[in-house]
């Protein structure tokens, strides 16, 4: 194996850790309105997701870095025909976060409602965005001999690509909902777990219908073993959610996106950006960086991968304890946006506080 087909695997381990990862906790967020019907039920499933979001978006940061690294024209040539959908994401994650770490500073209802608009859109939005993408990759896009973008936004919004964003959102959903059954304890764990079993047949036939598709169409034959671990993957993660078997049924879940992202970069192979005529696509070897880059992004990978690695692994570890309601404290944030006057020290500006508090309740 050479370093380019190296890296080619290593860039696809890269975007399953983000799948993977970040997948459950735009489920959490898109279900926000639907799980969370009171505000202590909202911040319960913000806090199962709470210490890890950040860390997840790492692999993201990862997968980006590597790929301009590694093969700096599929980079460039991926970043100015994506520019539309990719600039959507980014705004989506940038408001999605905001609201993150915003949500508890003020503790005004307007502030809340403002703050869950920001992490719903931001979470519906990526996931969506991501999946038409990433099926854009595997039907084709239109490049010209010198590997430019020639189609528009339009283009994109094939009913290929349209329906693959279908299928990450269901599936996106489903590990959320899986997430959340096994973080959580009471009612909310109950509800997650029913919901879980509602969007596990939806993105089974979903899914399903989009993998025959770019397999038959896109693909070439050993991938139809990605396909068939998918279909078990959800299955097997549908039914252990119905025994309760939350563990087993996240890792069911997290087992069928993996397939689901060999499916898509297997499909690709040896490309990395497929071109509707193939004369014109970008190759593991025409779009890639030199070899003594190549060389040096390995060493570095390896010094520095297995840190990562440990990282979040102690991360999942210390936060593994299922959370309910009676876990969340009541809010302490303030209670109003209004900047304290030049002057105020900080106990004039706590006992404002304190007087506004008495006066809600």
């Amino acid at each position: 194996m050479d370093l380019n087909i190296l890296w080619f695997i290593l860039i696809a381990i890269l975007w399953t850790g983000y799948l993977v990862l970040e997948g459950f906790d735009f489920g959490v967020g898109m279900l926000l309105p639907v799980l969370g019907k009171k505000e202590k039920e909202r911040r319960l499933m913000i806090n199962t997701i709470g210490p890890l979001w950040d860390g997840n978006e790492v692999w993201l940061l990862t997968a980006g870095g590597a790929t301009f690294a590694a093969f700096p024209e599929w980079y460039a040539t991926m970043f100015s025909g994506f520019y539309i959908p990719l600039f959507f994401i980014l705004i989506a994650l940038i408001i999605r976060g905001i609201a993150f770490e915003y949500r508890s500073k003020i503790h005004t209802d307007n502030w809340r409602r403002w703050c869950d608009f920001g992490i719903i859109v931001g979470s519906w939005a990526s996931a969506i965005l991501w999946g038409v993408a990433f099926a854009n990759l595997v039907r084709g896009v239109e490049l010209d001999a010198s590997h430019q973008f020639t189609g528009g936004l339009v283009s994109l919004l094939n009913p290929f690509a349209l329906l693959g964003g279908a299928v990450t959102a269901l599936l996106f959903l489903l590990h959320g909902a899986v997430f959340l059954a096994l973080k959580t304890d009471g009612e909310m764990r109950v509800r997650a777990n029913k919901l879980a079993r509602n969007f596990g047949f939806g993105a089974i036939l979903v899914a399903g219908s989009w993998a025959v598709w770019a397999q038959v169409a896109y693909s070439v034959p050993w991938t139809w073993g990605a396909v068939v671990i998918a279909a078990l993957g959800l299955i097997a993660a549908v039914a252990a959610n119905a025994k309760g078997r939350e563990g087993w049924a996240f890792v069911f879940s997290a087992i069928a996106i993996v397939a689901a992202v060999v499916l898509i970069f297997g499909s690709m192979f040896p490309d990395v950006m497929p071109a509707l005529n193939p004369d014109n696509s970008l190759t593991i070897y025409n779009a890639s960086s030199t070899a003594y880059t190549l060389k040096v992004m390995t060493w570095v990978a390896v010094l520095l991968v297995p840190v990562v690695l440990l990282y979040q692994g102690w991360t999942f570890w210390v936060f593994r304890k299922r959370l309910s309601v009676d876990h969340i404290p009541d809010p302490i944030g303030l209670t109003s946006l209004a900047v304290p006057k030049a002057g105020n020290t900080l106990q004039d500006s706590a006992a404002q506080n304190s007087t506004s508090q008495n006066n809600d309740a």
